[in-house]
């Protein structure tokens, strides 16, 4: 088997994985968590995330194929998601309210507030233009810094303040929505 590393589809995945996770702008509901139940274990929440992502990777096409859709038709229906999201980043508004977690376990943090249906979406529709294994990449990447903002998340939150972790998600919302529209785009002639 021969691999397919291209640092331009590592860096797009990893941009991509990075703004829908959008782990910094998850510091306040972390912090929240942390004073509601004490402790959060980082590790395990990190493992099991990417442990998500990278099964998903896997086996969402063959779940897409049983149930009769193809990837460019998901890839479409995700940049909507990505789209949306984008929009809730940048507008500071709330499209989609997920009930609030009673407990910091690997249920609330690695799913669905990393590998939520967002990033599946994401993963997917990244599928459908780039190499396995350069997304595979991506996912690690986010999944070190996912660890590292959850053991540091305190001192982020002091650092940056609410304007700075305001002014992340927006940056981030802006390069999604592009994302977005190029996604769209790619893979709109594939459906007809």
């Amino acid at each position: 088997m021969e691999l397919h590393f291209d640092f331009r589809e590592i860096a797009t995945a990893t941009m991509v994985l990075f703004a829908v996770i959008d782990i910094l702008g998850s510091v306040p509901i972390i912090i929240g968590l942390r004073k509601k139940v004490g402790h959060i274990e980082s590790e395990k929440a990190s493992i099991v995330s990417s442990a998500i992502m990278v099964a998903f990777l896997f086996v969402g096409e063959e779940i897409l194929n049983l149930i009769g859709i193809d990837v460019y038709s998901f890839a479409v229906a995700g940049s909507f998601i990505l789209f949306f999201l984008a929009l809730e980043m940048i507008l500071g508004i709330t499209l989609y309210k997920e009930d609030e977690p009673e407990s910091a376990s690997i249920v609330p943090i690695a799913f669905p507030l990393i590998a939520g249906a967002g990033t599946l979406t994401a993963l997917l529709s990244l599928r459908a233009e780039y190499y396995v294994e350069n997304i595979i990449v991506a996912i690690l990447v986010n999944t070190i810094f996912v660890f590292i903002v959850l053991k540091s998340s305190k001192r982020i939150e002091k650092v940056l303040g609410k304007n700075g972790l305001n002014i992340i998600r927006k940056v981030f919302g802006v390069i999604l929505l592009a994302i977005a529209v190029k996604l769209f785009a790619a893979n709109v002639n594939q459906l007809f």
